[in-house]
């Protein structure tokens, strides 16, 4: 009779700098859109964690905000969504790509070199570049981090996430799963009603808009046909409720209807969608609210 294979389980953690294509590289490894995917900066804010599950391993990726340098209390809580990541993770995927400069929060860079766990340098979006300019980054991120496995990819054009996964796979620890084996995320489904609305925002509005706004869900009521959503954007100043709401509301109605639309193929069900704008003022500075909107742990 053949051996039974060990189980391996373990918490892969994704840390860059923003804009790298970090949360486009976990819904491309978890294989659901979990994290939400614009081309402006910031646009992930929370530890979100996707589950990949086989017959004798299970993966727990985690997105987290880009590394930088905080601004504001908001800031400073995503910040600290990476360095929790960073101490609780059994491999850390570093993603950067093939246009940003290696000293970039070199901080950060150098932390690599310090860490016990496996360290896997991901170079992603090799598809904007040429062979030679790969391989001599291939050169210069292995010299900087010489215990690291270093893989160029490009998470857009799912190119080399075979050899990405085989590297964790080989590299996870012997450990009985952590989540139950049906389970993807450690998200609600309210969390994910919050970010797509979040997400049409950051694709509808420019300037300081997307980064002044909170999504609250404050109803969410399943019925046998549909989901019925109440959701409360939050934002800073009266006039950036003017802007979102538009010249009689109809910034605020495409932004619902481009949202409910996203909602009704994430939850395959139809969606009925309420949205208000409320002004709260400097909320992004305010330890309470950061902490109501789960900027802020216990």
């Amino acid at each position: 009779m053949a051996a039974q294979k060990q189980h391996r389980a373990g918490f892969v953690n994704i840390i860059g700098n923003p804009n790298v294509g970090k949360s486009t590289l976990m819904n491309a490894l978890v294989g659901e859109n979990l994290s939400i995917v614009t081309s402006k900066a910031q646009t992930t804010r929370h530890r979100i964690m996707g589950i990949v599950n086989g017959e004798d391993w299970q993966i727990v990726y985690s997105d987290t905000p880009g590394i930088l340098k905080p601004s504001y209390a908001l800031q400073k809580s995503m910040l600290d969504f990476v360095d929790t990541a960073i101490g609780d993770a059994d491999i850390i995927l570093y993603v950067t790509d093939v246009v940003e400069k290696k000293d970039k929060n070199e901080e950060y860079v150098a932390k690599l070199s310090r860490l016990t766990c496996p360290v896997i340098i991901v170079i992603n979006k090799i598809d904007l570049s040429d062979q030679a300019t790969v391989l001599s980054l291939m050169a210069d991120w292995k010299a900087l981090v010489p215990e690291a496995e270093i893989i160029p990819a490009s998470a857009q054009e799912r190119f080399n996430l075979e050899n990405i996964f085989d590297a964790i796979l080989a590299k996870l620890p012997v450990s009985p799963p952590w989540y139950d084996k049906e389970q993807f995320t450690d998200k609600s489904m309210r969390f994910f009603a919050s970010e797509i609305i979040r997400e049409k925002i950051l694709e509808n509005y420019d300037k300081e808009i997307p980064y002044c706004t909170e999504v609250v869900i404050e109803q969410f009521k399943e019925g046998e046909d549909r989901y019925d959503i109440g959701a409360v954007i939050n934002v800073m100043r009266d006039s950036q409720k003017g802007i979102l709401i538009g010249k009689g509301g109809s910034a605020l109605k495409r932004v619902a209807t481009q949202a409910r639309l996203e909602m009704e193929h994430f939850f395959q069900k139809k969606v009925f969608l309420q949205t208000f704008v409320k002004v709260e003022p400097d909320w992004r500075e305010n330890k309470k609210k950061l902490k109501q909107f789960g900027y802020i742990l216990d």
